[in-house]
């Protein structure tokens, strides 16, 4: 099997519990560190899958490993070939298939209620996770849906939470936290939750009862990580 291509953008926001679940599948996976100056490879010929991690940059900075990412996804969505994005990885996949990325109506940080949106991709792809439950999420800006995505989800301080084309699924939250980066996050960031709010959570917040939540939110993560994986573990039931 061809690995998968995990893109990481800034060193504290890694795979996670994806690695984890890979690992415990062997699924083979490999790390393309952008925040080590390794470059983005041109052709996908040798993966079976594309992944893009967060960070704290915009999608919409003019960086050269920027532009490059996006025109792989669009190399990816001709293929057909599965791609998955969290937070800004989500935000990426949707602006190289032609959606906007621009500021959210506040910043959405901590752990808060994401809600199933009805339509047949979200039976199809959320079918064994409940109709709500609670997600990590760090971001200020948001994308808008690129042209044919089927929406997924939405929270009440987010209109856009994830949504589907095709092989490719593109999510605002970060479904891949563990307890020690939700902790790692709270130090780093600190600033920017200095002022707590409705939609800001202060270190305390994200803190509490962190195992239980982290716990929940890797069962969830697991799910979709399955649904995102079939046409890579039974392409013959999901050809490109």
């Amino acid at each position: 099997m061809k690995p998968v291509r995990i893109f990481r953008h800034i060193e504290c926001e890694g795979p996670g519990y994806l690695a984890e679940f890979l690992d415990h599948r062997k699924i083979p996976w490999e790390l393309v560190a952008i925040d080590r100056g390794e470059s983005v490879p041109a052709d996908i010929d040798e993966v079976s899958g594309l992944v893009f991690m967060g960070g704290p940059m915009s999608v919409n900075d003019d960086l050269p490993w920027v532009h490059a990412e996006q025109e792989l996804i669009r190399k990816a969505a001709a293929a057909h070939m599965p791609v998955l994005g969290h937070c800004l990885g989500g935000q990426m996949i949707a602006k190289a298939l032609g959606a906007t990325i621009g500021p959210n109506n506040v910043k959405e940080i901590g752990w808060h209620e994401v809600v199933r949106i009805d339509s047949p991709a979200s039976q199809d792809w959320l079918a064994p996770l409940p109709r709500r439950f609670d997600a990590f999420h760090w971001h200020g800006e948001t994308f808008s849906l690129p042209p044919g995505a089927w929406p997924l989800l939405r929270s009440e301080h987010c209109c856009n939470q994830g949504f589907v084309v095709d092989n490719m699924l593109g999510l605002q939250f970060h479904v891949e936290m563990t307890a020690d980066m939700v902790r790692e996050w709270a130090g780093l960031y600190a600033a920017e939750i200095s002022e707590p709010s409705g939609s800001v959570q202060s270190a305390a917040q994200m803190i509490d009862n962190l195992d239980n939540h982290a716990a929940a939110l890797n069962e969830v993560a697991k799910k979709l990580y399955e649904r995102w994986l079939q046409p890579i573990v039974n392409p013959d039931k999901h050809p490109r």
